[in-house]
C-alpha cells in the first residue's frame, strides 16, 4: 500500500468526492478523513492515476 497525503481533505463531502473519483478510476483504496490520507493498493501507475484524480478534484496530494 502506498499512502497519499491529502492535507486539504476537510469533511465527509471531500471523502465522498474522492471515493467517487477513485472508484470511477477502478482503483483499490482506503480513505481516512482523520489521517487526511488515501492508501492505494496497487502499482506505481495506480498511484499516479490517483494523484491525477485528486488534483483534478482540486486537492493538493503528495506521496508519503
Amino acid at each position: 500500500m502506498k499512502t497519499i497525503s491529502v492535507p486539504d481533505m476537510m469533511c465527509e463531502n471531500c471523502v465522498r468526492r474522492i471515493t467517487d473519483a477513485l472508484t470511477g478510476a477502478n482503483l483499490k483504496f482506503q480513505v481516512s478523513l482523520e489521517k487526511k490520507t488515501v492508501e492505494i493498493d496497487g502499482s506505481d501507475g495506480d498511484v499516479e492515476t490517483a494523484l491525477g484524480e485528486l488534483e483534478d478534484l482540486g486537492f493538493t496530494p503528495s506521496v508519503r
